[in-house]
């Protein structure tokens, strides 16, 4: 057993720490935060890692100085599809003076809870697949079907040059994928949330043209008009969403249209009217929304409020499948059956946000969203990002009991 490496400061003193803990720290103060994140040092990290697990390890750079390492341990029957533990090495930016402690420092506090940006999105699922390989190695275990280990880049800015990228490389294609685990989120509450579809991000900017004049009169037809009620239809909208979510009791956040307002632009002086204004908005949208109708609203609202007015997607997904969580399919089964042995209760959810499980299952495989954390709060790219050394380790022996049935799930229809 490692030392606690803060000092009595960080609440260990003289206490040991778990190998694992010590390990799930050392990443955490890799600084791979955008914009500028320490990629090679990543990989060098998990070099190591893989020499130590004796497990090899390729790097496949999918666009310039983007790389995406594999690990990979060999099942007794490579034939059959392989099991995909996905993650992405990157995290967001954080406001320093916000935090508690150093944002990289990976503070253990007297209460076992570890501060740092990507302790819970989502460098402690890394760790906690590696740590549970290295247990079931260490037990000399084999298991049928290979399991592929990949660590990806740019997920925090959209995926584009990271997962997007590799999922249409030829080397993605030779790891024969069956099945792939993802992240999901934290829990406050004695359960855990499992994910199995996301909802379309679209974001889009409306242009308002309108007639330009002196600041000083009543002009006819103005931009500003038109933006008015531009906004005023979408943030309806977005009430009438708010009211079904806070109304329903089955609804969750995952099942409703989230529209929210980031971005407004026009003008170029106090008493010049302007030409033109635009308005910008982040929605998301769930796979139970028919996306074609949806955009049709979109363009009648804008025929409403004027004339001329045009808009643009800055980006556009149109995927909407999902994974199966039916008892009869294997996987779901395999999966469920072994966290349900564990006493574990699951909460089955679409995700509010986006991950790089979308481009997965756009090419038709299934992916669960899962991080181990239950008890905790959600505190992705918040201030004080923290998980409990606790609660990590319980996200190891959660894996350990998962990677062997997950890779037993027996030959399906084609794979023998």
């Amino acid at each position: 057993m490692l030392p606690d490496q803060d000092g009595p400061s960080g609440g260990g003193g003289g206490v040991k720490e778990d190998p694992a803990v010590s390990v799930f720290r050392e990443y955490i103060r890799l600084k791979t935060v955008h914009p500028e994140p320490d990629y090679d040092g990543a990989l060098k990290f998990l070099g190591r890692i893989s020499e130590e697990l004796g497990l090899p390890m390729k790097k496949i750079e999918v666009c310039p100085g983007r790389v995406v390492a594999i690990m990979t341990w060999t099942g007794t029957n490579p034939s059959l599809k392989s099991v995909l533990l996905n993650s992405h090495t990157d995290v967001v930016p954080v406001y320093q003076e916000q935090w508690k402690y150093d944002a990289f420092a990976a503070v253990k506090d007297a209460e076992g809870n570890i501060y740092g940006r990507g302790t819970q999105d989502m460098k402690c699922v890394t760790i906690q697949y590696i740590e549970a390989i290295r247990r079931l190695k260490a037990a000399g275990k084999r298991f049928p079907r290979t399991i592929h280990l990949t660590f990806v880049p740019d997920e925090e800015v959209g995926g584009h040059k990271g997962m997007e990228s590799f999922i249409n490389h030829p080397e993605f294609k030779k790891l024969n994928v069956g099945f792939a685990l993802d992240e999901g989120l934290a829990n406050p509450t004695e359960a855990f949330t499992v994910f199995y579809g996301e909802r379309n991000p679209w974001w889009i900017t409306i242009r308002c043209p309108g007639s330009p004049g002196h600041g000083s009169r009543f002009v006819e037809n103005t931009a500003a008009e038109k933006l008015r009620r531009i906004i005023n239809s979408f943030l309806a909208f977005r009430e009438r969403e708010k009211q079904r979510l806070d109304t329903s009791e089955c609804f969750t956040l995952g099942d409703v249209t989230t529209v929210n307002m980031t971005m407004v632009h026009g003008g170029v002086a106090y008493n010049v009217i302007p030409a033109e204004m635009d308005v910008s908005f982040d929605l998301r949208i769930p796979p139970t929304v028919d996306l074609q109708e949806f955009e049709e609203q979109i363009k009648a609202w804008c025929a409403e409020a004027g004339e001329g007015i045009t808009y643009e997607f800055a980006q556009k997904f149109m995927q909407q499948n999902t994974t199966s969580t039916e008892d009869n399919n294997p996987w779901w089964k395999a999966f469920s059956s072994t966290c349900k042995a564990l006493n574990m209760t699951l909460e089955k959810e679409i995700f509010p946000a986006a991950t790089d499980s979308r481009f997965i299952r756009a090419v038709g495989l299934p992916a669960i969203g899962f991080s181990p954390m239950n008890r905790t709060p959600i505190l992705l790219h918040d201030h004080n990002e923290f998980l409990n050394e606790e609660v990590f380790l319980r996200g190891i022996t959660v894996y350990e009991r998962l990677l062997p049935v997950l890779t037993a799930v027996p030959a399906q229809s084609g794979e023998e």
